[in-house]
């Protein structure tokens, strides 16, 4: 399983957090959960942290079954589409914005 990360290094600029977060909700995340191949869209916003760098506005996790399907996605209209709409909350950040892709296992929890 793969997962693409990307990940807003910075802080909505004040008084415009209802705007983004509204934004990510009525626009973004309909868009990000017809990305051809996704299994699961996360929005993670950081409340605290044992660092005070770096601080993340929020970060977008999509996770993939393979990386073919992270290729496909990246090709396709409607990412184009949410790419177009991503600059509304580009005016509202002030920071920076990269991608990571992981690779990750998932371990069953023990019942008793």
């Amino acid at each position: 399983m793969f997962i693409r990360c990307a990940f807003f290094k910075g802080r909505v600029k004040p008084g415009m957090e209802q705007a983004f977060d509204r934004h990510v909700h009525e626009t973004l995340v309909p868009l990000w959960t017809r990305f051809p191949g996704a299994l699961e869209v996360r929005v993670l916003r950081q409340l605290e942290s044992d660092v005070g760098d770096p601080e993340l506005a929020m970060v977008l996790s999509i996770r993939y079954a393979t990386r073919e399907d992270i290729a496909r996605a990246l090709d396709s209209p409607v990412r184009y589409e949410s790419r177009e709409a991503s600059k509304a909350l580009f005016d509202m950040f002030d920071g920076t914005v990269f991608h990571t892709v992981f690779s990750a296992e998932e371990f069953v929890l023990p019942t008793a």
